[in-house]
This record gives C-alpha cells, structure tokens and sequence, in this order.
C-alpha cells in the first residue's frame, strides 16, 4: 500500500469513527483493538490489517471495499442490521464475548474455532475474516476481558464517599460471590496459565496488572491524604494487597461447596480484617 493510498484509509476510518459518535478509545474497545494501535494507524506510522479493518468495517456498517478504496468513492450508508444476523455491536464482539464464554466453562485449549462459530452461528471462514489465527482470538478476548473489568469497577466506585468506601468496593467487584463473577475469575485463571506461554499475552496482562495496582496504590495514596488510611507506601501496599486478593479468589474458585473457611464470605472477612490490621487508621 501506497503512502497516499494508506493515508486515504485513515481518513475513511476517522470518518467511520465520526459517524460512530464515540472516542476513538471507545471505537478502539469496540473493535477489540488497543487505542495505541488505532492510533498509530490513523496518524500513518503503522498499517492497517486485513483484519482490523473488516472489524472496523463490521462494526461501522460499512463496506470493506470502501475502506481500502476499491468500492465507489462515495462513502455508502451505514447498512442496517438484519434481525438475527449479529448481536449489538456487531459480529467482532460477537465472537470474542462467546469466545470469552467458552473459554470459562471449557478452558482455551479445550476451544476449537470450530465451537465459536457454531456458538455465532456463522462458518470458520467468518471468524478468521475477523480474527486470522487463535493467538489473534486470544489477544482480543483477554483485551476485551481487561476493558470490561475496567469499565466495571469505575461503574461500582463513582459514587465512593471516600477512599476506604472505594478501596471496600473495589474489593467486593473482587469476591467470586454470583455466578457472573465465578465466570469472569474462571476466564482469568486460564488466561493468566496462557499468559505465561505467551509472549504477546503476557506483555497484555502485565500491563493490565501494573494499571490495577496503579488503582489500588492511588486509592491507598488518597486515602492516606485524606486521613482514612495510616502511613504507609502506597505501591508496596497495593502490590500486597492484590496479591491477596488473587489468591484467595483462587481458592475460593477451587473449593467444593462444603470446604470450610473458603467460601465468599471467607474471602471477604479475610480481606477486610488485612485492610483493617495493615491500613486502616484508628
């Protein structure tokens, strides 16, 4: 591709973006790309893929060949959704919330691309056009997985009166307590054991981890200024904290039923009299 033919694709993809009514970080999440990325690709330092822009142009509604230019120039009407072909934000996200899905009740090497198309109803061929290769699917779901914790635990704390509230409901968005959040924690046992075979997948999850203790230390940090907390160095405190809460959600997750001392509560109460023993101010 040309260097005028890729900068014609960027500015057709700021239009989709534009026509979307959503940041371009919101249009990233939507694609499953990282925003980085995307934006590299819109400033001309980095191509699009294949891929990328048949999400973007799934996502958008918008034709694949306008994308790359070899449909008319006019730019088509975004194309209405027929019922029952794809779900609310389109056939990517499809894909990647019923491979999440699958990989919390099978495990990921268990997943066959065979069983995500079955489960979007759609052929192979389809999700390869989306996402060409399993590290591709696998990259993505973990991004998705990653942004959607984000965007839940800003949800839970916006309304915190002060630091030792958000640091308790940060902890609570942690405790494997209803089906949905042993399903999320299951996702993340398996793709952290994948992390450590894969280069691309763990450089994703040390990001992650590093943002989430940011999080924590800063809650710690301001709750320090704030009188809530004692003195203590924010960073170590995090580190130790969530390390904490990793593991005993793992046991919680590996426990039976009639396992004592290693139930939701269990979890809970442990992580409140920690708080209470090495933070919180008397």
């Amino acid at each position: 591709m040309q260097p005028e033919q890729r900068d014609d694709v960027a500015e057709r993809v700021r239009k989709v973006i534009t026509d979307a009514d959503v940041t371009q970080r919101e249009f990233a999440r939507r694609i499953v790309m990282d925003p980085s990325k995307l934006s590299r690709s819109l400033g001309g330092t980095r191509r699009f893929t294949a891929a990328e822009l048949a999400r973007i142009a799934a996502t958008g509604g918008v034709d694949a060949g306008w994308l790359l230019g070899t449909a008319p120039t006019a730019a088509p009407a975004r194309r209405p959704r027929p019922a029952g072909a794809s779900p609310e934000g389109g056939r990517p996200l499809q894909i990647i919330r019923e491979t999440v899905r699958l990989i919390a009740e099978h495990g990921f090497h268990a997943v066959r691309v065979q069983d995500i198309a079955a489960a979007c109803d759609t052929s192979t061929a389809a999700i390869h056009y989306h996402f060409p290769g399993r590290d591709d699917l696998l990259e993505a779901a973990v991004r998705w997985c990653m942004d959607e914790d984000t965007a839940r635990r800003a949800a839970r704390v916006a309304d915190a009166a002060d630091a030792a509230d958000e640091l308790r409901q940060l902890i609570e968005l942690q405790i494997p307590r209803t089906p949905q959040q042993r399903w999320q924690w299951s996702v993340w046992l398996d793709l952290w054991a994948e992390a450590a075979r894969s280069t691309a997948v763990g450089r994703l999850h040390a990001d992650y981890y590093r943002q989430w203790r940011t999080t924590v230390a800063d809650v710690i940090r301001r709750g320090i200024a704030e009188g809530v907390f004692r003195l203590a160095d924010p960073a170590a405190a995090a580190l130790r904290l969530t390390a904490l809460i990793d593991g005993l959600a793992t046991q919680v997750l590996a426990a039976t039923p009639d396992s004592p001392g290693a139930g939701p509560d269990d979890m809970h109460e442990a992580l409140t009299a920690y708080v209470d023993a090495t933070l919180t101010a008397h």
